[in-house]
């Protein structure tokens, strides 16, 4: 796999963590993409094409896309068919960062992919067409960092409560209701301005940064200690994070350890051929380490 990032030029880093390329051709033929609690931008350079699939990679459950996407926040894992690795860009936003660059309020994105197309416009079929004739992925980084600059407001950005709930909700254990305070917001109101602009629901983007905090912790360790990790990053107990973890990923923590000896991008997990034991998702309540 050969997988490259580069951060954004100042005016964009408030809102892009960094712009990525892949160019991969696995044995495996299925991945699946566990949530982040981010937006991300996809374009596909061979061909004009994208497809996303259930956890399961189901073929009947293919949605089909033009060859531009974005990939709204995912409270659940989905589906991706390696074959469109061959040669792919993309945008990494930060957390509520893709609000003023795409056109599109992130909470009508939630749980959804939609075409560039139909948010951009031929804009989005010029972006890909000019990315599929770069020389590199630096041209390419170019180009989108040149797209997305363009969208950039006039007045550069205010002190925005959403923010500090960001920061917040970051931490283990915070309660919604107590961020919605801190802001002098009514919780109904806080959970509809973080939701129209982050993406997901305050309670549920919580529940995805404590699952990636325990993934970064998990991935930094040859042999995680599960009992500690699920304290240290706001769990109750082991078995709350095993729930969780099978909810979220559709794998158990144990299970998602035997995978990971596979080279896969961040946020992705190589899954076994269809048909084979160990692809079959794990129902939360029979998950053991």
């Amino acid at each position: 796999m050969r997988y490259v990032t580069r951060p954004p030029g100042p005016p964009l880093r408030p809102f892009i963590e960094h712009f990525w390329a892949l160019n991969d051709e696995p044995s495996h033929g299925r991945e699946r993409v566990v949530p982040s609690g981010t937006i991300e931008l996809v374009v596909n350079l061979a061909r004009d094409e994208l497809r996303i699939f259930d956890a399961e990679g189901n073929p009947a459950a293919c949605r089909r896309f033009r060859g531009a996407l974005i990939s709204g926040c995912y409270g659940q894992s989905f589906g991706i068919d390696t074959r469109d690795h061959t040669a792919i860009v993309g945008v990494h936003f930060r957390p509520g960062g893709a609000a003023r660059l795409l056109g599109v309020p992130p909470g009508e994105l939630m749980d959804l992919h939609v075409a560039l197309a139909d948010v951009w416009g031929e804009r989005a079929v010029e972006l890909r067409e000019r990315s599929c004739a770069a020389r590199n992925a630096s041209e390419r980084f170019e180009l989108l960092e040149q797209a997305l600059g363009e969208r950039l407001p006039d007045s550069p950005p205010a002190a925005s409560a959403i923010a500090t709930a960001l920061r917040e909700l970051d931490r283990p254990g915070v309660a919604v209701s107590d961020v919605a305070r801190r802001l002098q917001l009514s919780r109904r109101r806080f959970i509809e301005i973080f939701t129209r602009d982050v993406g997901m629901t305050p309670k549920r983007y919580a529940r995805v940064r404590r699952f990636q905090h325990a993934l970064s912790l998990a991935s930094s360790s040859p042999s995680p200690a599960w009992a500690r990790l699920a304290l240290e990053c706001g769990y109750y107990d082991q078995a709350h994070l095993c729930r969780e973890w099978a909810e979220l990923t559709g794998l158990s923590p144990s299970r998602w350890a035997a995978q990971r000896a596979t080279t896969v991008k961040e946020n992705h997990v190589a899954l076994p051929p269809r048909g084979s034991h160990s692809s079959n998702t794990p129902r939360p309540e029979a998950v053991r380490l």
